[in-house]
């Protein structure tokens, strides 16, 4: 590790600290309706869209119909996007004239894009046309993050008010956070990108002739406008194969820095937007704490495991250590621009959230340094995780902790004056119960079938199981990251892919409504000497605590198998 790299992973989270409050703050107004600076632009344009639509924005609904909108906007996105790329060799804007993706490939990106997964079984630039890119996948990148901040805001008013039947309208939310949220900031930030260099353009690729005499095609296209809501959107689909890794989407320090800070941006705020609204600033910054503190041990070990470099390497006598004249450190799969330091960030950041975008292949990274991805997105990326998402991931477990306190009291749970009942109880578990179920499950069937799951795997044992269990756990955290290894573009990937990013999206979000509705219908009530603050540091060491068990008895038995032997060989030196 070095000076520099400490220093920039310090100055990341100063920077998201500040930004928490004050966006915060204005997101708060947003979805109360109040004025802000923007509002004489588009509360006209909102008025009009809820009148084409035929949206009262007055009339809220209860968890069921919010649920169910939710759910029917979903679907006819998800069939608008499937037609869309089935048809893209007789649409416009395909200056490339590339063919229609085959039905299992359609099913796995449109399923992928509407649960804000954004997998991708495909290389963009040699699949998607233009129109695909700007018309499907960027508004479904839109569309998808607004709808998770939709829900977590259904889940925090459930929590503020007191007798109600109604969690807001989910139209007016999602309408709201496009128009006064993400789009505002998604056109600066898309003007930033090409003033550092992101393409933005309809053009068709270009050709060039390389100093040997050879021809190369350089993809380009509308880059920018997709790559700045791929980030703040916390999506991550790229328009490249690379990703971030790929110098038209990442191309200097200063957007590997922006893009790092817009994905954790909105979530972090939304902690205090929950604060706010539940009447108590430090409830949010308890959260804020507890998702913090899980960030900061994950980058701890990613950083200084691919600083060290790798063992086998030292054996020989290579020198891997930082200096002048070399970066030091495991840097197989890096950029040199990057360097550890902002590779290690990066995979923390993107993992922690549901966003998936990355700048270094997790599959080069050492065993252990590589499992951290992993269980970040097994804990249910609820480390400020994605829009939304990460808040009400974390805010179910939360009502587990405050379960398991009362229990050690011997009195009825609460949380924010709400009693935690069966209920809530059942419900919250059940959405934390079915990622484990999609990932194990899924992975199991798949490491059983050598002819239609496992040729696609480029490494055998534990890496290769590792592959396996990485691809079903980013599927079902609707996270979309991958090792690399796996070569996934076969109908059982395809298919069983989209199923588990079904599964992980919309069966976590069932149960999370109901909590939401029926906190909403409870009376608040006021603390007593026997209540549990859940504002201090002793709530925030016991939701950790209860995090980190659920996980680990969940998930550890399948760790073990991959990276865990993996780095015991690699110490013993009979991987290389």
């Amino acid at each position: 590790m070095t000076f520099n790299g400490i220093f920039q992973i310090a100055v990341f989270c100063i920077v998201i600290v500040a930004l928490t409050r004050p966006l915060g703050g204005y997101m708060v107004r947003v979805f109360k309706g109040e004025k802000t600076l923007l509002s004489p632009i588009f509360r006209p344009v909102e008025g009009i869209l809820y009148k084409l639509a035929g949206v009262d924005p007055d009339a809220e609904q209860d968890w069921l119909v919010y649920g169910a909108a939710m759910l029917l906007f979903s679907l006819a996105g998800a069939l608008s996007l499937y037609g869309l790329m089935r048809f893209q060799d007789v649409l416009p804007l395909n200056p490339q004239g590339l063919a229609a993706l085959t039905p299992d490939l359609s099913l796995n990106t449109a399923i992928s894009f509407v649960t804000n997964t954004n997998w991708q079984s495909y290389s963009g630039e040699s699949t998607m046309s233009y129109l695909t890119q700007m018309l499907g996948l960027t508004v479904h990148n839109f569309v998808s993050a607004a709808t998770g901040v939709a829900l977590a805001m259904a889940l925090i008013r459930g929590f503020a008010r007191r007798s109600s039947r109604t969690i807001g309208n989910f139209w007016v939310d999602m309408t709201r956070c496009t128009l006064y949220l993400l789009l505002p900031i998604a056109f600066v930030y898309a003007l930033v990108l090409v003033w550092q260099g992101v393409p933005q353009t309809l053009g068709a690729y270009v050709d060039a002739t390389t100093l040997e005499g050879a021809k190369q095609t350089i993809a380009i296209g509308p880059v920018a406008s997709q790559e700045a809501i791929k980030m703040l959107g916390t999506n991550g689909g790229g328009f490249f194969n690379a990703n971030s890794a790929h110098p038209f989407e990442n191309p200097s320090a200063l957007t590997n820095f922006l893009q790092m800070v817009s994905i954790f941006s909105i979530g972090a705020a939304l902690t205090n937007v929950f604060g706010r609204m539940v009447g108590a600033e430090r409830q949010g910054w308890a959260i804020f704490g507890v998702m913090g503190l899980l960030f900061l041990a994950g980058v701890a070990v990613i950083y200084p495991i691919e600083a060290g470099g790798n063992p086998n390497f030292t054996a020989l006598g290579i020198d891997q250590h930082a200096s002048l004249l070399q970066a030091g450190g495991n840097m197989e799969g890096k950029e040199v621009r990057f360097g550890i330091a902002n590779s290690a960030l990066f995979a923390t950041v993107t993992t922690d959230a549901s966003c998936g975008a990355v700048n270094a292949m997790h599959d080069s990274f050492m065993p252990l340094a590589g499992m951290i991805p992993m269980i970040n997105i097994q804990l249910g990326e609820i480390i400020f995780g994605g829009v939304g998402s990460g808040l009400y991931g974390m805010l179910l477990f939360a009502i587990v902790a405050v379960f398991v306190a009362g229990l050690m009291v011997g009195r009825t749970p609460e949380y924010l004056g709400k009693k935690i009942e069966a209920r809530e109880v059942k419900m919250a578990m059940l959405a934390i119960l079915i990622l484990p179920l999609s990932i194990l499950g899924f992975s199991a069937v798949a490491s059983v079938l050598p002819d239609t799951a496992l040729v696609g795997l480029n490494n055998a044992g534990p890496h290769g199981f590792s592959e396996v269990l990485y691809a079903y756990t980013s599927a079902t955290g609707n996270n979309g990251s991958a090792f690399a290894g796996l070569s996934a573009n076969t109908i059982f990937w395809n298919v069983t892919l989209a199923i588990a990013m079904f599964v992980g999206r919309f069966l976590f979000i069932v149960p999370m409504l109901a909590v939401a509705g029926s906190l909403g219908a409870k009376k608040i009530v006021p603390p007593s000497a026997g209540t549990f603050p859940t504002d201090g540091p002793l709530f925030v060491g016991l939701l950790i605590g209860v995090i980190l068990i659920v996980g680990g008895l969940t998930f550890f038995p399948a760790l073990a198998l991959g990276p865990v032997v993996e780095h015991l060989a690699l110490s013993a030196g009979s991987l290389f």
